[in-house]
C-alpha cells in the first residue's frame, strides 16, 4: 500500500528559487522526531548554527511514515560540530561526517556541500573517469540541496521557524509520487552508477515511479555498475534486500536489467522455462519481507546463500556420480560459485563460510541413519539449513517426506527421537543410556 501523503500545495517562494512551506501547512510534527535529533537540531541553533533535518527522514515524515534515522545538516563545520557535542567523533573521508550518539541512537550530521564541480574549481575534489572519488568542500544550503540526488531527498526541516525548504520542487514530486534526479540524470549517473539502485530502492519502498530521463538512462548505463568496486556493492546489496522491500527490489532489478551486473551466476538462470529460478528467489526475499516487518533478523548469509543457490543446485548437480557424492558436489559447487560472485560482491568470509554450510547441509539432512540427526539438530547451523530446505520444498522439489519428518523430529522427546532414527536404521540404544 502506498504511504499517505500529508502535505498541502501553499508555499512562499522565496529568491525565485527557493520555496517555504510554513508550519501550518505541512504535517510534520516534532512529536515525530526522535528526541535525540531535536536535542542535536536545537543545540546547533543555541549554538548560532544553521540546523536543518534533512534527506529520507522529512521525506518519510512528510508521506506519513516514521522514520527510523534522522540526519542533519548544518553550515557548522565537523571540527565546530565535534567540539559541541562531547558525545560524537568525526567519520569518512570521501565524506566527512560527524556521528553524535545518545545511546544506542547515532544522529549523523553533515556539513553544507557543494557540487563536485565547484570542489575541482577549488581544489577540494577528486574526480576520476566521471566518478567522485572525494569532495568534502562547503557550501550554502541551496548548495547543499543541489547536490543531492533525488528531489525527495532534498527537503529541509528547519528547527528556527518549523517550516520546511524546497530548492528542488521535491514536494511536487511526493505529490506525483514520482522519483526524479536532481540535475541531469545522464551525468549524475556517470558520477556515482549506485544511483541506480538508490533509484530502485527508493522506488521499491515508496511505491513511487521513475522520471522519463532517469528511467532511460537507468536503461542506457547499466554496465557501469561493473565498475563499482566490490566491496561497495556489498553494503549496497544489503540496503536492497533487507530494508522490507525485497520482493519488489527484485522485479524491480530485472525490469530494468541491473541484477545481472549483482548476480550474474543467478540471472543465467532467470529464463529456464520452468521458471524455478524466479519462485526460489521470489519465495525467499517474501520471506525475508516478512522477517523485517515483524523486527525478526535476517542473516546476509542466508540470503546470499538463497541468491545463488540455483546456480550452486546446478553445479552440484553435473559434479555428482557414485564416486562423487552429494555433499562433496554442493561442497565444491559452492566454493566455485562463490569465487566467481565475489568478482561483483565482495561477501566477507564470516558469510561465505555460512553459505557453504548451509548448502552442504542439504545432503546431511538427507542422511538420517545412525546418530547423525541427533547430532545435526544441535549444530548452530541447522535452523538455517532446515529453513533452506523447507523453502526448497515450497519451491516445488520433492521433499516433503524429509521436512515432515525432520519438523517432527524437532518436537518430539529425547525417547522418540531415538525411535525415529532407529527406524530409519539406527543402532539399537545400549544399557537404557540417553543418547547424544
Amino acid at each position: 500500500m502506498p504511504l499517505i501523503l500529508c502535505i498541502t500545495t501553499k508555499v512562499i517562494v522565496i529568491n525565485n528559487t527557493a520555496s517555504v512551506i510554513p508550519r501550518p501547512e505541512h504535517s510534520i510534527s516534532r512529536s515525530n522526531i526522535s528526541e535525540s535529533a531535536l536535542k542535536v537540531l536545537y543545540k546547533l541553533k543555541k549554538a548560532g548554527f544553521e540546523s536543518y533535518l534533512v534527506g529520507g527522514g522529512v521525506r518519510d515524515l512528510l508521506l506519513g511514515g516514521k522514520p527510523k534515522d534522522f540526519d542533519v545538516a548544518t553550515d557548522a563545520l565537523p571540527e565546530q560540530v565535534r567540539a559541541l557535542f562531547g558525545n560524537s567523533r568525526i567519520i569518512g573521508r570521501r565524506f566527512r561526517l560527524v556521528h553524535v550518539r545518545y545511546g544506542r541512537e547515532i544522529i549523523e550530521v553533515a556539513t553544507f556541500r557543494s557540487h563536485h564541480e565547484q570542489a575541482e574549481n577549488e581544489g577540494q575534489a577528486l574526480v576520476e573517469d566521471g566518478f567522485i572519488l572525494r569532495n568534502n568542500v562547503y557550501g550554502t544550503l541551496e548548495d547543499d540541496a543541489f547536490r543531492r540526488d533525488f528531489t525527495v531527498n532534498a527537503l529541509y526541516y528547519n528547527i528556527a521557524d518549523f517550516s520546511v525548504v524546497d530548492f528542488t520542487k521535491g514536494m511536487a514530486d511526493l505529490q506525483a509520487q514520482t522519483l526524479c534526479m536532481i540535475g541531469e540524470p545522464e551525468l549524475r549517473l556517470q558520477e556515482d552508477p549506485v544511483r541506480m539502485l538508490r533509484a530502485i530502492r527508493f522506488a521499491a519502498k515508496l511505491q513511487f515511479g521513475l522520471e522519463a530521463g532517469l528511467k532511460q538512462q537507468i536503461e542506457l548505463q547499466g554496465d557501469r555498475l561493473d565498475l563499482v568496486p566490490a566491496a561497495r556493492l556489498f553494503d549496497e546489496v544489503l540496503k536492497l534486500f533487507l530494508s522490507g522491500y525485497a520482493e519488489k527490489t527484485f522485479y524491480l532489478l530485472t525490469e530494468y536489467q541491473l541484477f545481472q551486473h549483482l548476480f550474474a551466476q543467478t540471472a543465467e538462470f532467470l529464463e529456464q522455462p520452468d521458471n524455478y529460478t524466479k519462485r526460489f528467489v521470489s519465495l525467499a526475499l517474501i520471506n525475508t519481507d516478512k522477517r523485517i516487518q515483524i523486527e525478526k533478523p535476517v542473516n546476509p548469509a542466508f540470503l546470499f546463500a538463497a541468491l545463488l543457490w540455483p546456480a550452486v543446485h546446478q553445479q552440484s548437480g553435473l559434479l555428482q556420480t557414485p564416486d562423487h557424492p552429494a555433499l562433496q558436489s554442493l561442497l565444491e559447487a559452492g566454493r566455485d560459485v562463490i569465487n566467481v560472485q565475489l568478482s561483483q560482491i565482495a561477501i566477507p568470509k564470516r558469510f561465505r563460510q555460512m553459505m557453504i554450510d548451509i548448502w552442504v547441509f542439504q545432503a546431511r539432512l538427507a542422511q538420517r541413519r545412525g546418530k547423525r540427526p541427533i547430532r545435526l539438530v544441535s549444530h548452530p547451523r541447522f535452523r538455517a539449513a532446515y529453513d533452506f530446505m523447507l523453502l526448497r520444498n515450497d519451491t516445488g522439489e520433492d521433499l516433503q517426506e524429509l521436512c515432515d519428518w525432520w519438523t517432527r523430529f524437532q518436537e518430539v522427546s529425547e525417547d522418540e527421537r531415538h525411535a525415529m532414527c532407529k527406524a530409519m536404521g539406527g543402532p539399537k540404544r545400549r544399557g537404557g543410556k540417553k543418547g547424544s
